[in-house]
């Protein structure tokens, strides 16, 4: 009887949980672009219209391409995918301060509210993948069993990015200037990563190049991006730390810290949320 009890309150904690954060991801998407004249369809439009500029800068101007015919379309899967890590930081730090009145009223569980912000964001992520399928496709992309592989990929990227956001989050109640902070560190990772030029660009030069290239794949993000871009677009262009490192220990390097900051993440939000409502 007591495990029954103890169960069914289980599912009841859980179904309320699931109604609050669906009813939130549905409200936040809508609000997202209300007031727009072409509404939803900015969730793509902001990455194609930042790929063409990209492309026209960076790979016909200063030439940073691989020189494949794929190129482009990788691109595009780079520029969508930090897309959805910038969304979701961006809206998900602020998250809790902008539902404190929410909070205060309602009864249930802080963390759903940064939830339903990286949800909402990575619905306009598995959008943008659809319109990469038809580029690909326009390209000729010859897909591989690898595809099969996208969806770990994909989870890798959303885990580090809810980690990175549960982590911002609680300390935006405190510190309202980690906003600036990160609004300027996201320029620095970006071009600190391979999203806008190729891994090859750096590493064809040789040296202590080479070997800085070869690190930026130890970043979780770097490296979840340069899986699903193998994965999904070239996996003969594209490098990742499977096939950079010999060493087992390192290629398992941007998993432990992926891990690490979700703990970190949770730890420090469920520690400080029942303060939450005290300091806002």
């Amino acid at each position: 009887m007591i495990v029954q009890e103890l169960v069914s309150k289980l599912r009841v904690r859980y179904d309320y949980a699931w109604v609050v954060l669906k009813g939130l991801v549905k409200t936040d998407f809508r609000l997202r672009y209300q007031g727009s004249f072409l509404g939803i369809a900015w969730s793509v439009l902001k990455p194609l219209m930042m790929f063409c500029v990209m492309y026209v800068v960076f790979g016909k101007f200063l030439r940073m391409s691989d020189g494949t015919p794929t190129y482009p379309v990788v691109l595009l899967l780079g520029i969508s995918s930090w897309q959805f890590v910038t969304e979701s930081t961006n809206v998900g730090l602020r998250s809790v301060v902008d539902r404190g009145d929410l909070l205060r009223k309602i009864h249930f569980p802080n963390y759903i509210v940064v939830v339903s912000a990286t949800m909402g964001a990575f619905i306009s992520y598995v959008i943008n993948l659809g319109v990469v399928l038809v580029f690909a496709l326009f390209a000729r992309v010859h897909f591989t069993w690898r595809v099969v592989l996208l969806p770990i990929n994909i989870i890798e990227l959303y885990v580090v990015t809810l980690g990175l956001t549960l982590v911002m989050a609680t300390m935006y109640v405190y510190f309202r200037d980690i906003a600036h902070i990160w609004e300027v560190f996201q320029q620095l990772v970006f071009y600190g990563m391979p999203i806008i030029y190729p891994l090859s660009y750096v590493t064809d030069r040789g040296g202590w190049y080479a070997t800085v290239a070869r690190l930026e794949l130890l970043n979780p993000i770097a490296q979840s991006i340069q899986d699903i871009r193998h994965n999904f677009i070239a996996p003969d262009t594209q490098p990742t730390v499977w096939n950079q490192f010999n060493n087992t220990a390192v290629k398992m390097v941007p998993l432990i810290i992926m891990l690490l900051l979700l703990w970190l993440g949770i730890y420090l939000f469920r520690r400080n949320s029942r303060k939450f409502a005290e300091v806002m």
